[in-house]
């Protein structure tokens, strides 16, 4: 199979290694509702093991808990789709790991599981900046699983260069 070179994600995350190896970083990610696609399309770039450091694909709370040390109590007073569990996860991910930044993510991407609070769409991120700083949004997408996990990427790795610019 070709690799797609020519995509709008291909080329956010080329720009992501770009602005890593200029600053000398190394980028983690945390993800659920999008599975690992973040992580993907970074290691899409050639060369991306010299800015990539690595994964965490948690899609179940008990993963959650486990690998990235989100508390039983985050969850269950937030939800695992909520501002508190992604910036847990990515403290999490910091934490395990040798990046300078991380983003995590959390969502519901459909067609189930939303409620009137949550709705199909809502999606949480949480870029952090090791000794620096973090930020945390909450997005509300629209379209099918496939559209609201494929903006969520887009989102994350934007949010990647805009902290690494911001504070990197």
């Amino acid at each position: 199979m070709a690799e797609v070179t020519d995509s709008p994600l291909y080329d956010l995350a080329a720009r992501v290694g770009s602005a890593l190896r200029s600053r000398h970083g190394l980028v983690a990610t945390a993800e659920s509702c999008t599975g690992g696609w973040i992580a993907k399309v970074m290691t899409d770039v050639p060369g991306s093991s010299g800015w990539f450091d690595g994964g965490f694909v948690t899609y179940s709370n008990r993963a959650k808990q486990a690998l990235l040390g989100v508390t039983p109590a985050t969850l269950a007073a937030y939800g695992a789709v909520s501002a508190e569990t992604v910036a847990a996860m990515a403290a999490g991910a910091l934490a395990r790991s040798r990046a300078t930044v991380v983003v995590a993510v959390s969502g519901i991407a459909g067609p189930d599981g939303g409620s009137p609070d949550k709705p199909v769409g809502t999606v949480y991120l949480t870029w952090v900046v090791r000794n620096g700083p973090s930020h945390t949004e909450r997005r509300q997408f629209v379209g099918d699983r496939e559209t609201v996990r494929r903006q969520t990427v887009a989102v994350a790795l934007q949010g990647i260069l805009e902290i690494l610019v911001a504070h990197g």
